[in-house]
């Protein structure tokens, strides 16, 4: 082979090389993944036809159902980068409103793309809502209620944003307005009967006593815990344990009514019969945190400190945010 020749060989051997790199996609950090079964069947799917969105789509769904979010995202993420659709928008911001991690801008950037997509709009005020932006969250709740003032899960949403702000009256003023279009829903119900018996407002036993009325099979422990709120809220200790007592009976697992029944008893300094009343609720889940501490405060309360001191301790164990458990442990000295 002449001079000319070997040259000529060299570079077409060289171009194969960067020809054959080039077409090689890059290794997924999820190739081992996406080849199982059930990915499998996708994956292939996609070798066949690269630009199909749809399969990247349905792969996303069946990684996020299979618990593999990070896996998921990014297939929603090619999906929506192939086609500007709002499902695969909504899935990725799905995600990151999940994990937190800063969704506004994919979020603000899909609205561009799709600026008449309510749910993207209504993901962006999650997501504000979720930095504690509260101003802007509202922002956007209030575009949206001027388009579609229907829009119950905007209502519901402002109503959380108001009641942040410190505005109770407005909130329950705006959910009252969603019981009106949808008085069928069970979840405002109880959301709009919660917020009566924590503002001391006597409606709350009208809404509960026909919450009750259409639970045939009296099934619903809320009607009756609700009441004991309110009771509670105004005092009447008496008639506050008799509903708590009615939600026990309606569901014995209930563990909120036994720790509300629980803190009157405490209230009242009858701490022996308080005891007891915990101590259910921690038979029943042991990883309730809110038990042991009230166990701990009536250990005190009767001279027990080492006890209490451990309940404490292990109320803040099971519960990090639980900083009142764990000043309580630290204000008992050896």
């Amino acid at each position: 082979m002449n001079r000319f020749a070997k040259i000529t060989a060299l570079l077409l051997s060289g171009m194969i090389l960067i020809i054959g790199c080039g077409n090689k996609e890059a290794k997924s950090e999820f190739e081992d993944l996406l080849n199982q079964p059930p990915f499998a069947l996708y994956t292939d799917s996609i070798k066949m036809q690269p630009k199909n969105d749809s399969f990247y789509f349905r792969r996303a769904v069946l990684l996020n159902t299979n618990n593999e979010p990070a896996a998921a995202l990014a297939d929603f993420k090619k999906a929506w980068s192939i086609s500007k659709k709002e499902q695969y928008a909504l899935g990725v911001s799905t995600i990151l409103l999940d994990k937190n991690d800063n969704p506004v801008p994919y979020i603000s950037e899909a609205i561009n793309e799709l600026p008449k997509s309510t749910l993207l709009k209504i993901a962006l005020a999650r997501a504000y809502n979720l930095q504690g932006k509260i101003a802007d969250a509202l922002t956007v709740c209030n575009e949206i209620l001027a388009n579609n003032p229907q829009q119950v899960d905007v209502i519901k949403i402002k109503a959380e944003l108001l009641d942040k702000q410190g505005k109770e009256t407005e909130a329950i003023k705006i959910l009252e307005q969603a019981y009106q279009l949808t008085p069928y829903d069970i979840n405002l119900n109880y959301e709009l009967a919660y917020r009566y018996a924590e503002a001391k407002n006597p409606a709350v036993i009208r809404l509960c006593d026909s919450l009750s009325k259409i639970d045939t099979a009296n099934s619903h422990a809320e009607p009756a815990y609700y009441k004991g709120i309110y009771f509670s809220n105004i005092g009447d200790k008496e008639n506050a344990i008799i509903q708590f007592n009615k939600a026990i009976q309606q569901d014995y697992y209930y563990l909120n009514a036994h720790i509300e029944k629980g803190r009157l008893l405490y209230d009242q300094k009858k701490y022996t019969e308080a005891l007891k009343v915990f101590k259910l609720p921690n038979t029943i889940s042991p990883d309730f945190a809110d038990a042991w501490y009230w166990l701990g405060k009536c250990q005190e309360a009767m001279g027990e400190k080492e006890e209490a001191k451990l309940n404490y301790q292990r109320a803040y164990g099971l519960d990090k945010t639980f900083t009142e458990a764990k000043e309580a442990a630290e204000a008992i000295k050896n």
